[in-house]
């Protein structure tokens, strides 16, 4: 899942059932590469076949979501190394739209408890979910939706005050 091809494949099961020839089609990617990624996929219990169609007597496979959202439970020490920091490539894929000046973007910070933070985030992924179930128009530009919260000692804070 954590693997960026992947997350794209996953990203565009999200609009409908597809088959690899369409995912390869989207993704410009050689029809063996989606393969393996798929059946990867497949294999975690994350894309199962949803459909066949019979062509010229193959079977195409058409492969599905077995989740709208897909939950990370806890994750070790070791396992934090292999999984890739994909906010540098995403706020990378924003400068266009900075550059056009239609980049909505807002940063704050709030002094909280992780309790608090946690339930901050589980309203951020009902959110997430409301976006990902948009109705998606033929003509319309697509929209990505980012959202973060993290613990920083970055964050300037005023002293106390004393009076």
């Amino acid at each position: 899942m954590f693997d960026p091809f992947r997350s794209v494949l996953l990203q565009l099961l999200l609009e409908r059932a597809a088959s690899i020839q369409e995912l390869a089609v989207a993704t410009r990617r050689p029809k063996g590469t989606v393969a393996y990624h798929v059946r990867v996929l497949t294999a975690a219990g994350m894309l199962k076949v949803v459909r066949t169609h019979t062509i010229r007597g193959q079977q195409e496979r058409f492969y599905g979501r077995t989740a709208r959202l897909f939950r990370v439970g806890e994750i070790t020490p070791e396992q934090v190394a292999l999984i890739p920091n994909a906010m540098p490539q995403w706020a990378a894929d924003t400068i266009p739209a900075h550059e056009a000046d239609q980049l909505r973007a807002i940063r704050r910070y709030a002094w909280i408890s992780e309790e608090h933070a946690n339930e901050f985030w589980d309203r951020v992924l009902q959110l997430v979910n409301e976006f990902s179930q948009l109705p998606s128009l033929d003509q319309g530009q697509a929209h990505a939706f980012m959202a973060a919260i993290y613990p920083t000692t970055q964050a300037p804070r005023l002293p106390e005050r004393h009076e």
